[in-house]
């Protein structure tokens, strides 16, 4: 095929051209900006653009397909030619449904845990051999780019988003995929994470289910209380259900071990989102065909590589996590789970906030107690990479005290404060999480865990 992708930067677009490339199609690209990673493996693969901007005199009639990416606006010039020649054009994953129209398409859905739930199935099926395609949006571990597409395998792995699919499709990008198979992790609405109201963001869910197809299976987790009515209410669909829980699990010496039919297997992760996203994504391997041994066996060298709980350092009886927190009850289960891990020890949790979410009383009230649980909390809001001059320390400070209401609660507002604080800090008998929504600001991770962990 001769494709055109329109904003070839994206993550999961860069990674489709370069795929498509490498199966021997002709594929050309455009976009008006093009940063890291995307840049560089584009350069490698010889798809960069000769000239970053919109070219109407790329597209022609000769084109087999257009897939617009979700950057281009709809006065696109490139999409306005494409249009006017009728050329097909797609948002990517209704590309990717027409590749995988005659595979096992296996989706994996919901407000948290899609990813680690992915990354899990692809985990156990490579330790087995198993031949399959996949369509993930983070880089995982062992694996080179966030999509694989081939004319061979009969399998393909997608994780599915709620979010619309281009500027032409308001559609979510799940309710193109038309899976096989289907799981749901759990819905949770919130206003960090979408602007739409939670009835409509809901819907999405429902419409997500109708999209199975017929006598297809829908896994579901059953601890999740906000699936319930949905369950219900599309309950007259010709598919097959299959509920799964959080399974019987032991923690010894900061190991967590799952049991399963009287025998003990332990495992790299711990917390409890993982341990039910294990039986989730044990149940989709199931209707695949893997036996219960055989995936379990897999599994227990599967280690977060998503900023899920991930292991950063050790050191003189302390360690280092990561985690990515995407609001207020993530924040709480996350630092439980420390806690229930290593009971033992103190716990140093710190979060990295917008300074923008930091002043708004509204968000800020959603955090109450969230830290309880920590021995020392930490808000690391870095005020010096805001321009706005209004945010200011004792702005800070009044609003993060009283929201998060912890006895032990510290403030820092920049990079060299909280490197002074970690270097500063006894950390016998401390652990410490960071969590945080963004990149840390720059921060090497791996540099602050050395800063905490230093001998005393």
């Amino acid at each position: 095929m001769r494709v055109h992708f329109i904003a070839i930067g994206g993550s999961i677009m860069h990674n489709l051209a370069i795929n498509l490339a490498e199966q021997g199609h002709q594929v050309t690209g455009s976009d008006d900006q093009i940063v890291e990673p995307s840049k560089s493996r584009l350069e490698k693969a010889h798809l960069f653009p000769k000239e970053l901007g919109w070219f109407p005199d790329q597209i022609t009639e000769e084109l087999d397909a257009i897939i617009l990416g979700k950057h281009a606006s709809e006065d696109n010039s490139e999409l306005k030619k494409a249009r006017e020649l009728g050329v097909k054009i797609y948002s990517y994953p209704e590309f990717v449904y027409e590749q995988s129209v005659n595979k096992t398409r296996v989706v994996i859905a919901g407000t948290y845990g899609k990813t680690t739930v992915t990354s899990m199935i692809m985990h156990v099926l490579r330790q087995m051999g198993v031949e399959f395609d996949y369509l993930v949006g983070a880089h995982l571990e062992g694996f080179d780019s966030l999509i694989k597409l081939t004319n061979t395998s009969p399998l393909i792995i997608i994780e599915g988003d709620e979010y619309y699919a281009s500027t032409l499709d308001n559609r979510s990008k799940f309710h193109l995929y038309r899976p096989n198979i289907a799981l749901i992790t759990g819905i949770e609405w919130d206003s960090f994470r979408t602007v739409i109201s939670s009835e409509d963001y809901f819907q999405q869910f429902r419409k997500f289910i109708e999209s199975i197809t017929p006598k297809g299976t829908l896994i579901y987790n059953k601890d999740n209380a906000s699936l319930h009515q949905i369950l219900e209410e599309t309950k007259d669909l010709k598919i097959n259900r299959h509920g799964y829980k959080l399974p019987d699990y032991s923690i010894n010496k900061g190991v967590t071990s799952v049991s399963v039919c009287g025998h003990e297997y332990p495992l790299k992760v711990f917390g409890k989102h993982n341990l039910s996203n294990i039986v989730g994504a044990y149940t989709v391997c199931e209707w695949l065909g893997v036996k219960r041994k055989e995936f379990y066996h897999a599994i227990q060298d599967f280690k977060s590589s998503i900023r899920y709980l991930e292991f950063v350092a050790s050191g003189n009886g302390s360690v280092v996590y990561q985690d990515f927190a995407h609001s207020p009850s993530k924040v709480k289960s996350s630092i439980h789970a420390i806690k229930e891990q290593f009971p033992a020890k103190a716990l140093v949790t710190f979060i990295e906030l917008n300074p923008y979410d930091a002043i708004e009383d509204d968000i800020m009230k959603q955090y109450q107690h969230s830290m309880q649980e920590s021995d020392h909390a930490v808000a690391f809001v870095n005020i010096n990479s805001y321009k706005e001059k209004n945010i200011t320390t004792n702005l800070l400070e009044h609003n993060l005290a009283k929201a998060f209401d912890h006895p032990s609660f510290h403030i820092i507002s920049d990079i060299g404060e909280l490197e002074s604080f970690l270097e500063s800090f006894r950390s016998n008998g401390y652990n410490l999480l960071f969590m945080s929504s963004n990149t840390h600001n720059g921060v090497n991770m791996a540099s602050l865990a050395d800063k905490f962990l230093k001998e005393t």
